[in-house]
């Protein structure tokens, strides 16, 4: 270091202005600075010195800005737009006045209709419109956990609107009606069925030593579910006919829906085929059949929708009786307003309007053709399509749409017996005939007259020819070459 540096004297605290005035000071030895550049550089530190407590505030006032306001109805002044970063030099010469309509008046900023924003994503970004924020709208944020606490309450019970309250204990309906029976007056026997419905099982009620039948029903948060399940105990509890199954009670509990219902010891017709069916027994069940769907529309207003072998139920007294009223439909002046049930017993418009994407409506002229199917089906023991369409759903649809209608064996029955079929199976609704017309058709009206048909014998040959038929199945199940057997009915039907 040169001797004249040694000597020269280093400026106190005092008289130094800032680390920026020193170091020019320093580097004055060796770049001359102009004393008019070096003034305005002083100059610049101490006013960025002086400054630098109120761009703090400042930095710090404008963050708090950018939150939301502290009340819904109140906006900051400098909310909107937010504060940009603080440009100098060329850049600030270069910047543009940046802002748009919505600057001027938010209100013109359009509601998200598509999209995330649509789907409600980012909703809880700042609204650009002076108006207040509107709170989201509980429906549309809804879950099917929130629906499932709508109908059960905090005691336990299941609340159908009011229609229906099911509790431990039994069931309440909205017309007075109270049916008490719960899980502890049961015993629980073998199961009878299993399907999408649940299960069903044979249980002996203890007090009155009655055999029952008792399907369960776990709850789902499906509103499909939630209305089959209320529309058969609605259906079941006002149903009072000989042609209906009886409806003993029901309960809830442990998220299970639980309705006992006579129990028909001789089970469904479509187990009971292949035995061979009189004209006097296939105008029995064909009478009681038409009796129970003609009261459930008179005295109801209901439509089944689902008429086939399978829900068509018998005992060993030979009752007949129909039950599964879980697709049932209000009718509305005749008409019923969707299409629910078994495609391989729908009738002709039925199937159009489904492939037509047009769920419109079709009069009680629909089940009429499901009843004449089922008919056939009893007498001749097995789907009356061709095998072929039964395990092609397509080809069975074309079928019924395209294809003449099946009819009953000219060898077995007699005229009047095939004709009531014919007039239930024409492909045209208006032309097939009405239960009242049914019920006075020479058909049924010999059945009315009849006195002597045996059908506790039919039940009792037809339940021995099914535990043939079962042995058979078992025998041949165990065989190691065993060939598979088209089956009596659609496996929709089964």
């Amino acid at each position: 270091m040169p001797a004249e540096a040694q000597r020269r004297p280093l400026p106190s605290s005092s008289t130094r202005p800032n680390a920026l005035t020193g170091l020019l000071a320093n580097r004055q030895a060796s770049t001359p600075i102009p004393p008019s550049l070096q003034a305005k550089m002083a100059a610049f530190a101490n006013r960025t010195h002086s400054s630098s407590i109120l761009e703090s505030a400042t930095n710090a006032l404008e963050s708090s800005t950018l939150g939301p306001p502290a009340h819904p109805n109140l906006h900051t002044a400098n909310s909107y737009p937010p504060p940009r970063p603080r440009l100098t030099g060329l850049a600030a010469r270069r910047t543009k006045v940046a802002f748009s309509l919505k600057d001027i008046d938010p209100s013109i900023v359009p509601t998200p209709s598509g999209g995330a924003a649509g789907a409600g994503l980012g909703a809880g970004r700042p609204s650009l419109a002076q108006d207040p924020p509107r709170r989201p709208n509980p429906a549309n944020l809804a879950s099917p956990f929130s629906n499932f606490s709508k109908i059960v309450d905090p005691s336990g019970a299941l609340n159908f609107n009011g229609k229906a309250v099911l509790h431990a204990a039994g069931v309440n309906f909205q017309n007075g009606a109270s049916f008490n029976i719960n899980m502890e007056q049961l015993q629980l026997n073998e199961e009878l069925g299993k399907g999408n419905y649940g299960t069903v099982k044979k249980v002996l009620h203890k007090p009155t030593n009655v055999a029952m039948a008792m399907k369960e029903i776990r709850l789902e948060l499906d509103d499909a579910k939630l209305n089959a399940i209320i529309m058969e105990l609605d259906i079941l509890h006002r149903a009072v006919a000989p042609e209906i199954v009886e409806f003993y009670g029901a309960f809830f509990i442990e998220s299970c829906v639980y309705y006992c219902m006579e129990y028909m010891d001789a089970g469904s017709l479509d187990k009971l085929q292949g035995a061979g069916v009189p004209e006097d027994v296939l105008g029995r069940i064909a009478g009681s059949m038409v009796r129970g769907l003609k009261f459930l529309k008179d005295d109801l207003q209901i439509i089944h929708r689902d008429v086939k072998p399978t829900n068509v139920l018998v005992n060993k007294k030979g009752e007949i009786k129909l039950c599964d009223f879980g697709v049932s439909g209000q009718l509305e002046k005749s008409l019923a307003k969707t299409n629910i049930g078994c495609q391989s017993y729908m009738a002709p418009e039925r199937i159009k309007g489904e492939s037509q994407n047009n769920l419109g409506t079709y009069t009680v002229s629909s089940d009429v053709w499901s009843l004449g199917l089922s008919i056939i089906e009893i007498g001749l023991g097995q789907y009356p399509y061709p095998p072929e369409t039964y395990s092609n759903v397509f080809a069975q649809l074309t079928a019924i749409v395209h294809g003449d209608p099946p009819e009953l064996p000219d060898d077995k029955y007699s005229e009047e017996a095939r004709d009531w079929v014919v007039r239930c199976l024409a492909k045209k609704p208006e032309d097939r005939a009405s239960y009242s017309e049914l019920l006075e058709h020479p058909f049924l009206q010999r059945d009315a007259e009849r006195q002597d048909v045996d059908m506790v014998g039919w039940v009792e040959k037809a339940l021995e020819h099914r535990e043939q038929r079962l042995a058979k199945e078992r025998e041949a199940a165990m065989s190691p070459n065993t060939i598979p057997t088209l089956t009596s009915a659609p496996p929709e039907a089964q």
